[in-house]
């Protein structure tokens, strides 16, 4: 006969089965409640945080275009002070060449002037004196070491100031290289989005870099560079206005002191040439006067041997009479008038010579005195042709160096033109 078999396990009863139950639905009902609460905080979570995402990308990406906007400005600003610096130091080193030009164009003037002065020493006796053309060839070569002196400061302020302006530009030159790096970052971050293959999470991405600097010291790094290059190119632009002045001004007192110089020189040659024509007709009347008291001496010369022969014929006379017989040894008037007659014939010759003495010391002192009016003409003469010659040379200042042709031969110091009977007579006396 078959026995029931009871599982060995614990036994329950109702009650807790039904606990068990009503256990077992409350939980699945709270749970259920407790899983509905965390969805609705999670879809508002999601759309909260979606939407502060959303607007956190877009303020960035606006951030992000102002700040290319901002950053581009500057280029574009610096790119004009680039510009314009670099117009500046083109037209600076231009005034600076020019300046330079000038310097070495005054080397001609100082020396044609210190030829002149050089030649000059060459004259002779009375000639060297200091007259109106040397004082003015000395105030020329005063003017010209001053133009010197001035120009070359103003080389000297010039390079300096390139100097300056160089640095800025690299200073410059650096702050746009920054300029234009930094857009190309920003840019590239602006054109990334989520669909982009190259994004990535990077380690401690909100780390401050070091060197970084706030926007304030940014914007005032820029405007600094952005100042200091406009205010060197504002003293640059003042410097070429005063190398401007300067080169004008010692143009002008050059030429106006070239202009005197030559007018000293003409004055002075018109002054020699008045004295020279002077000497010439003082030498012509001293000529005619040696001529006529030649002449003159020669008359005294002439009369003279007459009264010796008419005093040799009254002692003739009387030593012959000397030899009368007896009493007519007497004293009658022929032997009166013979003996007065050799009293006046010697007084004559006595007087005759003393004229004649006094004749031939003028004629000395007249070929002296000729002999210093031709030594002084011939020093005339001399001081005209170096003074014609320094006038031939100082037109190598308004004649181009290739179209001039000495007008005065330099070694011989003969013209290479047709000269006036003056100058003609002046070279033959040379």
């Amino acid at each position: 006969m078959a026995t029931l078999r009871i599982k060995p396990s614990q036994r329950f009863q109702l009650p807790d089965w039904h606990t068990n139950n009503y256990l077992l639905s409350t939980n699945a009902e709270r749970h259920r409640d407790v899983s509905h609460q965390i969805r609705q905080e999670a879809r508002v979570l999601r759309n909260e945080t979606n939407n502060q995402t959303i607007w956190d990308e877009h303020d960035n990406r606006t951030r992000l275009a102002e700040r290319v906007d901002t950053v581009n400005r500057w280029k574009e600003m610096l790119d004009k002070c680039l510009t314009d610096l670099d117009a500046e130091i083109d037209a600076l080193a231009q005034m600076k060449e020019s300046a330079e030009q000038n310097l070495q164009a005054k080397n001609l003037p100082l020396d044609v002037a210190i030829e002149c002065l050089t030649l000059r020493e060459s004259r002779r006796d009375t000639d060297v004196v200091k007259d109106c053309v040397e004082e003015e060839l000395h105030k020329e070569v005063e003017v010209i070491d001053a133009t010197k002196k001035a120009l070359q400061q103003k080389i000297s302020q010039t390079f300096e100031k390139l100097c300056l302006l160089q640095e800025v530009r690299q200073q410059l030159n650096s702050d746009h290289r920054d300029k234009m790096e930094t857009l190309d970052i920003d840019r590239g971050c602006l054109s990334l989005n989520l669909k982009a293959p190259n994004i990535s999470l990077k380690i401690n991405p909100t780390r401050v870099p070091n060197g970084s600097s706030t926007i304030q010291q940014w914007d005032d790094f820029s405007q600094f560079n952005k100042n200091r290059a406009e205010a060197e190119m504002k003293e640059a632009t003042e410097l070429r206005e005063a190398i401007a002045l300067t080169i004008a001004e010692t143009n002008n007192e050059l030429e106006a002191q070239r202009v005197a110089t030559e007018f000293a020189f003409r004055k002075r040659l018109r002054e020699m040439e008045k004295v020279y024509s002077e000497l010439k007709w003082q030498e012509k009347n001293t000529l005619e006067e040696i001529t006529e008291l030649q002449e003159d001496i020669r008359h005294l010369e002439e009369d003279l041997r007459r009264k010796l022969l008419n005093l040799k014929l009254c002692h003739t006379r009387l030593e012959s009479r000397t030899y009368r017989p007896n009493v007519e040894l007497c004293r009658d008037q022929a032997q009166y008038g013979l003996t007065d007659e050799v009293h006046q014939l010697e007084a004559t010759i006595t007087a005759l010579k003393q004229k004649l003495a006094q004749a031939q010391d003028a004629l000395d002192a007249l070929y002296k005195h000729l002999a210093r009016l031709q030594a002084d003409i011939a020093c005339k003469t001399n001081s005209m042709l170096l003074d014609t010659k320094c006038m031939d040379t100082r037109r190598k200042l308004t004649v181009p160096a290739e179209k001039f042709v000495p007008q005065v031969d330099t070694f011989t110091r003969t013209t290479n033109r047709t000269l006036s009977p003056l100058k003609s007579c002046q070279l033959e006396l040379a």
